[in-house]
């Protein structure tokens, strides 16, 4: 199946800025494009998806196995024309030092060509070696073409473009001039999300006519049609296919605090035959009929006066928890459920059922991928699989103040990461279960079954 591997020499090349307007470039030529995302990342897929109008899929050797990553692959393109990736950090870049989870050997296991994006600032001859390295550190890569970004101006693009064509046979399918309004605004926790940029659809237009003009389409699909063969859709149908959890109804937070899922996550309640009812913290003044709340990942900090501002849904979700309502709490989620947040000079007030305050920190106090053990203290049954280790990732610049919970209250044991307080993740509360951790359902990591599991419990009784 056609596809193309996005990837780059080192982050912050622009390689998510060029992904997001070739894939609406290529949308708007009529073809259907089918966006990934390599690693755990939500914000660049919330962006990709936004520019294919369909969801973007994590693919993550760290959570996933490799036939997962295959399984997912190539089932989530079954009626579209191209499969596009986009990597994180540089090609080789990884957790282990054999490259065993970097971009290149996951372009090796897809079998997919790889494009480079190159920032050129302040390079001319330069690039020429930094290119014939990259060909000759892995001779089972395919470097497919380069774009060349963050150009000077013509006479650069045109020096840079003959070095390339001297001294590699790498074709340059384009070169991206230095424009700073072709730029997503960052953060304290990297780009901000397409929820929250109330212009994200103009600017994608823009980065599109950008793709256009400045990269050569027509041989990028050539490039993406020369992916290998590596398999068929599966035809298994599902181990639930009788929809065990049918009827029960999940209230998702969606909006501009909380936007951080993982769609094969929600694709996984739907399966099971839960329904999705998403409302909003910051507007809606009570919760929908719900059974079960899923609070995701998000910036709260940067809504917390319109969280404030709202008692009226913290109460309705207090009032939910302590009649023993199950809900999931995730990062921001947890923040939300705290007594305050506090960041650049200013506190607000949270729901307050978790018994601690959240500070914002200038740096990370939990980033990277987590390996957590169970405790056998989480509300959700474990059906029959006994206590498990999670592959997990967190990425949090706050910290809980004034948490006095004891061993018992934690669902977790950090085992690598951070967690609440660098021993221990997932507080309990009731049928509450709040954590730092981001999860997800896969790798053996059956969490959505195991929570409905706990609201058909909690709803039959």
């Amino acid at each position: 199946m056609p596809s193309i591997y996005i990837s780059a020499a080192h982050k912050s090349s622009g390689k998510t800025t060029l992904s997001i307007g070739l894939v609406r470039a290529l949308v708007d030529r009529g073809v259907r494009v089918q966006p990934f995302k390599k690693g755990p990342d939500y914000i660049d897929p919330l962006w990709l998806s936004a520019a294919a109008g369909r969801a973007c899929y994590n693919l993550d050797f760290y959570t996933q196995s490799r036939e997962e990553i295959t399984e997912r692959y190539i089932n989530q393109q079954q009626d579209c024309d191209l499969g596009l990736i986009e990597g994180n950090k540089g090609l080789y870049d990884g957790v282990d030092v054999a490259g065993s989870n970097s971009n290149a050997a996951m372009a090796v296991h897809l079998g997919t060509p790889v494009v480079l994006v190159i920032n050129c600032r302040g390079m001319t001859r330069g690039i020429a070696p930094l290119l014939l390295g990259y060909q000759a550190f892995d001779r089972d890569i395919r470097i497919a073409g380069v774009i060349l970004n963050q150009v000077g101006g013509s006479r650069h693009q045109s020096k840079l473009i003959q070095v390339v064509e001297h001294y590699t046979d790498i074709p340059v399918l384009g070169a991206v001039q230095a424009d700073p309004e072709l730029q997503i605004v960052e953060r304290h926790l990297g780009l901000i999300p397409s929820n929250e940029e109330l212009s994200s659809d103009k600017l994608i237009n823009k980065l599109a006519e950008t793709a256009k003009t400045n990269v050569d389409l027509d041989r990028f699909l050539e490039i993406a049609d020369g992916a290998e063969p590596i398999g068929h859709a599966s035809t298994k149908t599902s181990l639930n296919s009788d929809r065990p959890y049918q009827g029960l109804k999940i209230g998702l937070a969606r909006d501009e605090a909380f936007g951080f899922y993982y769609p094969d996550d929600l694709d996984r309640f739907r399966e099971l035959g839960a329904e999705l009812i998403e409302f909003n913290t910051l507007k809606d003044r009570e919760l929908p009929d719900v059974d079960g709340i899923f609070l995701g990942g998000g910036f709260p900090e940067t809504t917390m006066e319109q969280i404030e501002s709202n008692p009226g849904m913290q109460q309705a979700i207090v009032g939910f928890i302590e009649r023993g309502g199950p809900v999931y709490a995730e990062c921001g989620g947890l923040i939300y459920l705290t007594r305050s947040l506090s960041w650049q000079g200013k506190k607000c007030r949270m729901a307050g059922v978790i018994p601690a305050d959240t500070v914002m920190h200038d740096k990370p106090q939990g980033r990277g991928y987590v390996r957590l053990s169970e405790t056998g203290r989480s509300p959700w049954p474990n059906l029959g699989v006994g206590l498990q280790e999670i592959y997990a990732h967190e990425f949090h610049y706050s910290s809980l103040i004034g948490l006095k919970a004891q061993q018992d209250d934690y669902a977790y044991r950090v085992e690598r990461g951070f967690g609440i307080d660098g021993k221990n993740d997932g507080y309990v509360y009731k049928n509450l279960l709040a954590s730092y951790t981001h999860r997800r359902s896969v790798g053996g990591n059956n969490w959505v079954a195991r929570f409905l599991a706990l609201v058909a419990s909690v709803k039959n009784v």
